[in-house]
C-alpha cells in the first residue's frame, strides 16, 4: 500500500468513482456525506460518477463505463470477477493519476470471494437457471492484485471520516491519518467493557481494523471484522482466544470468511486452526 498521496494539488483536480463487483454502498457512502459534499465540490470536480449522475464532464456527455479521463484522482469500488474487469481495471489505472480502493471488495476481494474456495459451477448451477449463460472467472480478487493502488481504505461500508480524510489528504499532497490499530483501541476510547474478558464472547476486534467506532462490541455482540485485518494481526493468539470461547475449527475458519474472505492477512487461518484444533488450550 502506498500512503503518500503526491504533492499540494494548486488547481481544481478531478474525481472519477468506479464500479466493478459489489453492492454498491461504499459509494454511497460519499453521497452520504451531505453536509460536506457541496463544499467539496468547490475543491474536486467530479467528473465520473454513475451512481450520482448519468453526465461526465463540462459537455455532460454521458459516463461510459470505460470512461475518457485522464483523471486526478479515481476511487475504486469493488471487486474483479470477470474476465471484462479485468481488462477494465487496467484502463482505469491508466488514466487516473492517483487511484484508491475503497471498501472490502476492493480492498479483499469482498463477500463474493466466498467463490475461492470452492467449485465456482457448483454456485452457477444453484443460482441461475440456464448458467451457460453467465461469463465469470472462478475467483474474486481485489484490485492491488491486477493494479498498482496508491491507497486502500477498508471498510464494508467504509466510514464517511475515513473517506473524507482520505480526498483532503490528496488534495493537501500529505499522508491520510487513518490509523492501522485494532478495533480494540476504539472500544477503550469510548469506555466499552471488553465483551470477551466480561462474558467470554467470541470477538475478531483484535485483529480487526479500526474505522467502524467499534459498534458491534457497544451493542454487546462480538466484532465480526467487516473492517478487515488490522496492521500486523496476532492471528495465532486470536484463534486460541476463539477456541478458548468454544468456537471450532469449522467455526474460526467461517468467522474469517466473511466480509474480506480473500485478505492475504487472513491466508495463514486455515492451517493455524487446525494446529489449535490438534493441540486445544488446556
Amino acid at each position: 500500500m502506498v500512503t503518500d498521496l503526491g504533492p499540494v494539488i494548486r488547481t481544481r483536480p478531478t474525481l472519477a468513482v468506479w464500479k466493478f463487483a459489489s453492492c454498491d454502498g461504499c459509494q454511497l457512502t460519499l453521497l452520504d456525506c451531505e453536509d460536506e459534499l457541496l463544499g467539496l465540490t468547490e475543491r474536486v470536480r467530479i467528473d465520473h460518477f454513475v451512481e450520482m449522475t448519468p453526465a461526465e464532464g463540462a459537455d455532460r456527455e454521458r459516463a461510459r463505463p470505460a470512461g475518457r479521463g485522464p483523471y486526478d484522482l479515481s476511487l475504486v469500488e469493488g471487486s474483479i470477477t470477470t474476465a471484462e474487469d479485468a481488462v477494465r481495471i487496467q484502463h482505469v489505472r491508466r488514466i487516473s493519476r492517483y487511484l484508491v480502493t475503497i471498501g472490502a471488495c476492493a480492498t479483499a476481494g469482498g463477500i463474493q470471494a466466498l467463490r475461492n474456495f470452492a467449485d465456482v459451477d457448483d454456485f452457477l448451477a444453484a443460482v441461475y437457471a440456464q448458467p451457460q449463460y453467465i461469463a465469470t472467472l472462478e475467483t474474486s480478487t481485489p484490485i492491488s492484485a491486477h493494479v498498482p493502488v496508491d491507497f486502500e481504505l477498508r471498510g464494508c461500508p467504509i466510514d464517511r471520516r475515513q473517506l473524507l480524510e482520505v480526498i483532503n489528504a490528496y488534495l493537501a499532497g500529505r499522508k491520510p491519518q487513518i490509523s492501522n490499530h485494532s478495533v480494540c483501541f476504539e472500544c477503550k476510547r469510548r469506555g466499552t467493557t471488553c465483551i470477551t474478558v466480561a462474558h467470554g464472547t467470541p470477538c475478531l476486534g483484535p485483529v480487526t481494523h479500526a474505522g467502524c467506532g467499534a459498534i458491534c462490541p457497544a451493542y454487546g455482540r462480538g466484532c465480526y471484522g467487516c473492517f478487515g485485518p488490522s496492521s500486523k494481526p496476532n492471528l495465532r493468539s486470536m484463534i486460541a482466544q476463539l477456541r478458548h470461547d468454544g468456537m471450532s475449527e469449522r467455526d474460526i475458519q467461517r468467522v474469517f470468511r466473511t466480509f474480506n474472505a480473500a485478505s492475504p492477512e487472513y491466508a495463514p487461518v486455515p492451517d493455524l486452526a487446525a494446529e489449535e484444533q490438534q493441540s486445544p488450550p488446556a
